[in-house]
């Protein structure tokens, strides 16, 4: 059999057909089994020990979210915390928005941000001067769009006591609003977590660590020995290399899924989601050009190829005439609704309707844009600093 003939040509297209057919059947049933393991449940039981937990929320010109991130702090459940904003020399009202959040509540401090000392990145900057103005015994860091249910703090406080945990992340759900949300921040966000090996990041005898930054939880004394955000400082991936700065130092790290734990509206627009994941993702594979490309060709052929394919099949028989066995093209169509029902899936897990499946093309479309463009450019901009290779200038 050689290269051309029908025999060898049905050979190749079954087998890319059948590996396809199993990978998606996999990928169908695990994602319903994702972080079932190790998933936050909503703690209702008073607590023994209540340490005071500082509420540590960075912001830079996040006039958009912040009043309601500090609104949704003060209404914790937690009976003790208190909670503090860096306005990083926002170029808009973040600072004063902040303060309205807090509602005159003695527990909310607002902190005038200062310019990053050379080397460091912004972010770790505003969250090495909330530890030190802090004065709790945990650290609760959180980003400036994250808004906590009222029973989170609680809840994490428990679990980490539980775990005797040094740092505490969580995966919470996203606020998905305009179209391009809908359509791409699932599709990167679930390429992310489907990375993360839940059992391996939970294993204080593996080399594996991981963190999320919108959500991250630190006992005062642990994060003081690994040397806090000053570890990390020149890092635009700050949350992971932090989790990898504890792990180094064998201090226990626990990462869950949190439905309902909090929300978070990470961007508004097409251009904020490629330019937001653009500066970090490339970063999370370490920068490296052959596990870059893996993840292309992976969501290429795995996910728009059965498209292409489908989609050449019926225009060769139904616009050309030519003469093909069905049996190819519903073969085909039978993966490509695989693959709808694998997004429909994930939809329903996270709330959503299960109707925003069926821009699950579109969505890997824009996805081989951003890795792309993560790959091939060095700097990287997020509001107003500039990082070269994932480094803060």
């Amino acid at each position: 059999m050689t290269w051309g003939e029908d025999g060898f040509t049905s050979v190749l297209a079954a087998s890319y057909l059948g590996l396809m057919s199993l990978a998606w059947i996999a990928l169908c049933w695990g994602a319903g089994q994702w972080g079932r393991a190790w998933r936050l449940k909503r703690e209702s039981r008073d607590l023994e020990d209540k340490p005071l937990v500082s509420i540590c929320i960075p912001a830079r010109n996040e006039a958009r979210c912040i009043e309601d991130c500090v609104r949704a702090a003060i209404e914790q459940d937690y009976a003790n915390f208190e909670i503090l904003v860096v306005d990083d020399r926002s170029e808009d009202d973040t600072g004063a928005l902040a303060t309205r959040g807090a509602g005159g509540d003695v527990r909310f401090r607002l902190i005038r941000g200062e310019e990053p000392p050379s080397g460091w990145a912004g972010k770790a900057w505003a969250c090495q001067r909330l530890s030190a103005e802090s004065v709790g015994r945990l650290l609760l860091f959180i980003d400036a769009d994250v808004c906590l249910a009222p029973w989170a703090v609680t809840a994490a406080v428990a679990e980490q006591q539980r775990r005797g945990s040094a740092l505490l992340s969580l995966f919470g759900d996203w606020d998905l609003r305009s179209f391009w949300e809908v359509t791409v921040v699932p599709v990167v966000g679930w390429l992310i977590r489907g990375a993360v090996n839940l059992d391996e990041a939970n294993n204080s005898n593996s080399p594996t660590a991981f963190a999320n930054g919108q959500f991250i939880l630190v006992e005062r004394d642990a994060y003081l020995r690994v040397g806090g955000h000053e570890a990390v400082q020149a890092e635009v991936l700050d949350d992971v290399r932090l989790a990898q700065a504890f792990n180094t130092r064998a201090l226990p790290c626990t990462l869950l899924h949190a439905p309902g734990a909090f929300r978070v509206r990470l961007y508004t627009s097409l251009s904020e989601i490629v330019s937001g994941y653009s500066k970090n993702l490339y970063e999370g594979m370490d920068r490296r050009l052959g596990i870059g490309c893996g993840a292309i060709l992976f969501v290429f052929v795995g996910t728009v190829l059965p498209f292409v394919v489908l989609g050449t099949l019926v225009y060769v028989q139904a616009a050309l005439g030519w003469h093909l066995s069905f049996f190819w093209t519903i073969w085909a169509a039978a993966i490509c609704g695989l693959i709808v029902f694998f997004r429909w899936r994930i939809e329903r897990m996270d709330g959503r309707s299960g109707a925003y499946a069926f821009s699950h093309l579109l969505g890997n479309l824009v996805l081989v844009w951003i890795l792309l463009r993560a790959i091939f450019s060095l700097e990287s901009e997020w509001k107003g600093r500039r990082f070269v290779d994932g480094k803060a200038e």
